[in-house]
């Protein structure tokens, strides 16, 4: 494998990643900034198939911030019971959407600081709703897998997102961010994962410096005939 810099590696894998990956997009299912708020708040710490199994019904019952900022505390908790967490996730969301009205005509804002100071809502969550509802490419989104799949590619030895995201901003073109997270979230959930990388079918060996050494991991579990 030829050793490349940071910068190599980073500009081939944007240009192997929307070939393996054309389709490549948010899995949260929404049809308006608000629906997306909404459903981002409610993925933290939950799968995006949990929260879509909770957001059809909840959509069509709350359809504008001031129904989510009037719905009765007991009853909307209620509402998210399927969804971990749910009891703080819906006074945030209430709380954020009683701001939403108050400040922002019930729209949801399309700034990064105007976002954050909303209850509820990171860095992440304001990359997700800036990048997918509005085409605005502020930041990247590092959730588990794209961590992960950032130190197994080698673009960075930080654990922490919050480090993560400067680096992968510095190496990859501001036009690709929102996608870079989606390219690597869906190779992290079809092809890298956690516990067991498929790395023998991987597309992207050639570029993965972990690829050898989780080859070699397998190669001691497989026995020798």
């Amino acid at each position: 494998m030829k050793k490349l810099t940071l910068a190599e590696r980073a500009a081939a894998l944007c240009n192997a990643l929307p070939r393996i990956y054309p389709d490549a997009h948010c899995e949260l299912i929404f049809s308006s900034p608000l629906e997306l708020l909404i459903a981002t708040i409610l993925s933290a710490q939950c799968t995006d198939v949990q929260v879509n199994k909770v957001t059809p019904s909840l959509f069509k019952k709350y359809r504008t911030a001031r129904d989510y900022a009037d719905a009765d505390p007991a009853a909307f908790e209620h509402d998210l019971r399927a969804i971990g967490l749910y009891r703080n996730k819906a006074k945030n969301i209430r709380a954020c959407c009683r701001l939403l009205v108050e400040h922002h005509d019930g729209k949801v804002p399309a700034t990064m600081d105007a976002l954050v100071q909303l209850p509820g809502v990171g860095r992440k969550t304001a990359n997700v709703v800036l990048g997918n509802a509005y085409g605005i490419n502020v930041g990247v989104v590092v959730d588990t897998h794209v961590a992960r799949l950032s130190a197994r590619l080698g673009l960075t030895r930080h654990l922490d997102p919050k480090k993560i995201e400067p680096v992968l901003m510095k190496l990859v073109p501001q036009k690709d961010w929102t996608l870079f997270s989606h390219w690597l979230i869906f190779h992290g959930r079809r092809r890298c994962k956690a516990v067991t990388p498929d790395c023998l079918h991987c597309e992207l060996a050639g570029l993965c410096p972990s690829y050898l050494k989780f080859m070699k991991l397998l190669a001691k579990k497989v026995p020798s005939s």
